[in-house]
């Protein structure tokens, strides 16, 4: 009978465990950008979670959420689903580069334990990068090596500099763009609509590395686009023209 409740015991500590290491888990950082010290965290859980004591660390600089930053956006209760933007109190993110750890309220910044979400740009072995490779959430030496701001493209579930990317302003989205791209997502073809005729302009899409996928150049108000070949994913689609520059986003599927 004792042996029957030690096991019991042992049991349920392994599923409250389990649960707890779950619901840190759905916590992730999905946008940061170090020009203005603002960060956006996104719950991709069924769970709200309080993260108002979480702590982040950033070149072995540390900041508790709820005195050290501001609220922008969200609530720090965060809710299934939702968004949460703060903007660090003081001169804290390096912009050239540097790390920025999420931690969970108490523990050691040292214990990949303790540890809940890791990103770096500008150049590798920055400040907890060794928790996060412990962790299994980060590789050694890798960083984001595209313009700032930064935006996870990931689905919560991957890790690893490959699924950052550059944040785009909410410019992709407004009505007055000198072009409209469909259908987007897009498996084959994509579609550019230009509002005006466009001469001597050039069209670079890039993936979420930077690297340069596509270039050609457009010379009227419609073209189309073969991204059959690219893989799945994010990309920017860069046009230059006449009439100026601009940068959108497509995924192909």
């Amino acid at each position: 009978m004792k042996n029957h409740y030690i096991i019991k015991t042992l049991l349920t500590f392994a599923l409250v465990l389990s649960m707890s290491k779950n619901v840190n888990s759905q916590i992730r950082i999905v946008e940061v950008n170090p020009a203005t010290e603002t960060v956006k965290i996104h719950n991709y859980g069924t769970t709200t979670v309080d993260i108002s004591s979480y702590r982040f660390c950033s070149l072995i600089v540390y900041r508790t959420l709820n005195t050290q930053t501001t609220v922008q956006s969200g609530s720090l209760n965060l809710a299934p689903n939702a968004d949460v933007v703060v903007t660090v109190n003081d001169a804290y993110l390096n912009d050239t580069a540097a790390d920025l750890g999420l931690y969970l309220p108490t523990g050691s910044f040292a214990s990949a334990a303790v540890m809940v979400d890791f990103t770096q740009w500008g150049s590798g072995g920055n400040g907890r990068e060794s928790v996060a490779v412990t962790k299994g959430i980060w590789t050694a030496g890798t960083f984001i090596n595209v313009p700032p701001p930064y935006e996870y493209t990931g689905n919560g579930g991957q890790n690893g500099f490959q699924f950052w990317g550059t944040l785009l302003s909410v410019d992709d989205f407004e009505t007055d763009s000198n072009f409209n791209l469909f259908p987007n997502p897009s498996d084959t073809v994509l579609n550019i609509q230009f509002k005006n005729n466009i001469s001597n302009g050039t069209l670079d899409v890039y993936d979420m590395l930077g690297k340069k996928v596509i270039s050609q150049s457009i010379t009227n108000e419609f073209t189309s686009l073969n991204v059959s070949q690219l893989n799945n994913g994010l990309y920017l689609i860069k046009i230059k023209s006449d009439i100026g520059v601009e940068t959108k986003r497509f995924i192909k599927k």
